[in-house]
Order: C-alpha cells, then sequence, then structure tokens
C-alpha cells in the first residue's frame, strides 16, 4: 500500500510560481513512476507531467512544456512540482498518483495510487 499526500497549493497572481510536494509512504517508492495530474472545475483529470523512478526519465503535458518541472528525492519519498510563469488556466486541484511499473503514463486510469489533491488558484 502506498500513501500519497500532497501540499504546496495555493493562491499566486499569474505569472508567478508555485512548488508542490508529494510525501509518499511505502517501501517500493523507488520502483515506481509517478506523475501529476490536474483537474479544473467541469472538466475532466488531465495530465501534467510524470517522472520514471530514478528521475532520469521525464514527460510533459504540452500546456505546461517549459513552464513546469517535475523532480523527485528518493531519499525523501517526494516527488516535486515546480511551476513557473502561471496562468490562471493552471488553476486547478493537482494530484499526484503513483503506478506499480517503472514505465511512465499520460492515463490516469493507469495509475493505482492517488493523493487527496491540493488546490491551486491563479489570478489574472
Amino acid at each position: 500500500q502506498v500513501q500519497l499526500v500532497e501540499s504546496g497549493g495555493g493562491l499566486v497572481q499569474a505569472g508567478g510560481s508555485l512548488r508542490l510536494s508529494c510525501a509518499a509512504s511505502g517501501r517500493t517508492f523507488t520502483s515506481y513512476s509517478m506523475g501529476w495530474f490536474r483537474q479544473a472545475p467541469g472538466k475532466e483529470r488531465e495530465f501534467v507531467a510524470a517522472v520514471s523512478p530514478v528521475g532520469g526519465i521525464t514527460l510533459y503535458a504540452d500546456s505546461v512544456k517549459g513552464r513546469f518541472t517535475i523532480s523527485r528525492d528518493n531519499a525523501e519519498n517526494t516527488v516535486y512540482l515546480q511551476m513557473i510563469t502561471l496562468k490562471p488556466e493552471d488553476t486547478a486541484v493537482y494530484y499526484c498518483a503513483t503506478r506499480r511499473t517503472a514505465v511512465l503514463s499520460r492515463r490516469s486510469n493507469e495509475y493505482a495510487y492517488w493523493g487527496q489533491g491540493t488546490q491551486v488558484t491563479v489570478s489574472s
């Protein structure tokens, strides 16, 4: 069993930055790929970014490429999402998730464990 707890969300002005954290429990953290997803009101959950178990491979949605950076610290069992140049359309609840494989995926239904989410609001 893996438990995920996100933090770091908040209210920020357009153009600002935030860093989200996701703390994971479980000894197999270093074997799993990790992902960030987001869901805005009235919209489906969408993929944001994913990172391989040792952090060497990353994957991003086109909408965040060049602005968001996913990373992980396996010693701390934590994955991060650094967000810069935030836009109002980035407003959403952000979720971290993990799947029991090293292969990255953009598909939310391929992730087995989810956190409770953290709200990010970007004002114009």
